[in-house]
C-alpha cells in the first residue's frame, strides 16, 4: 500500500492530455483502498420510513431497527468514501481543472464528466500530442540522452492514441532534429563571428 501511495505521489496531475494513463493509475489506487465503487454506483437510497409492504414482511420492531441501522451505516460509509475519492480526484488535477470541479460534491459526477470530456476518441487530443512530437527540438545545455528519452516519451504518447508510426519514421525525425540543431548552431556561430 505504501509503495502505491508513493507511486501516486509521483503521478503527474491530470491536464487533459494524459487522461488515459492518469485514470488508470488513480483507479488502481482507489481499487486498493476498496473505494472505487463510488465511481460506478449511485449512493444508497434510504427511505425515512419503511414502506407498508416491507413493514408487513418484518414481524418485529427489532428487525426494523436493525435494517434501518444497516442502511444508515451504508449511507455513512458511502459518504465517507465519496469524500475520499473526490479529494483524490481533485488533488491529482492541475489547478485549472481542479477549479472547474471543486464545487461538485459527487465523485461519480466528476469521474463521468472527465470520462466524457477526455476519455473518448478525441481528435483535439490527438492533434495536441502529434503537435508536441513535431515541435520537439534538440537544445544546448541538456544531456543528449535526456533529450532522446523525452523524444521517446513523445513518440509513446502518439502511439498511445492508437496512431500508427513505423520505427524508421521515428528514427528519421529524430535524426532530422539533430541535423537541424547542428545547422542552427553553425548558422548562429557564423553570425556571431561576422558581427
Amino acid at each position: 500500500m505504501s509503495r502505491t501511495l508513493l507511486d501516486l505521489l509521483k503521478m503527474e496531475p491530470l491536464d487533459g492530455t494524459n487522461s488515459e494513463r492518469w485514470s488508470q493509475k488513480l483507479l488502481i489506487y482507489l481499487e486498493q483502498l476498496e473505494v472505487d465503487y463510488v465511481l460506478f454506483t449511485d449512493p444508497p437510497e434510504i427511505s425515512p420510513q419503511m414502506t407498508e409492504a416491507s413493514t408487513a414482511i418484518v414481524t418485529t420492531s427489532q428487525t426494523v431497527t436493525d435494517s434501518s441501522k444497516r442502511e444508515d451505516e451504508l449511507k455513512v460509509k458511502y459518504e465517507r468514501d465519496n469524500k475520499m475519492v473526490r479529494g483524490n480526484l481533485l488533488n491529482y488535477m492541475t489547478n485549472t481543472l481542479s477549479d472547474l470541479f471543486v464545487n461538485h460534491k459527487s465523485a461519480r459526477t466528476i469521474w463521468n464528466t472527465l470520462e466524457s470530456r477526455y476519455g473518448g476518441d478525441d481528435a483535439g487530443r490527438k492533434m495536441y500530442v502529434v503537435g508536441k512530437w513535431l515541435e520537439f527540438q534538440i537544445m544546448d545545455g541538456k544531456s543528449i540522452m535526456d533529450q532522446v528519452h523525452e523524444y521517446e516519451n513523445l513518440v509513446a504518447d502518439v502511439l498511445s492514441e492508437d496512431m500508427k508510426m513505423c520505427e524508421i519514421l521515428q528514427a528519421n525525425i529524430l535524426l532530422e532534429k539533430f541535423l537541424l540543431h547542428g545547422m542552427t548552431t553553425r548558422i548562429t556561430s557564423n553570425t556571431r563571428k561576422e558581427t
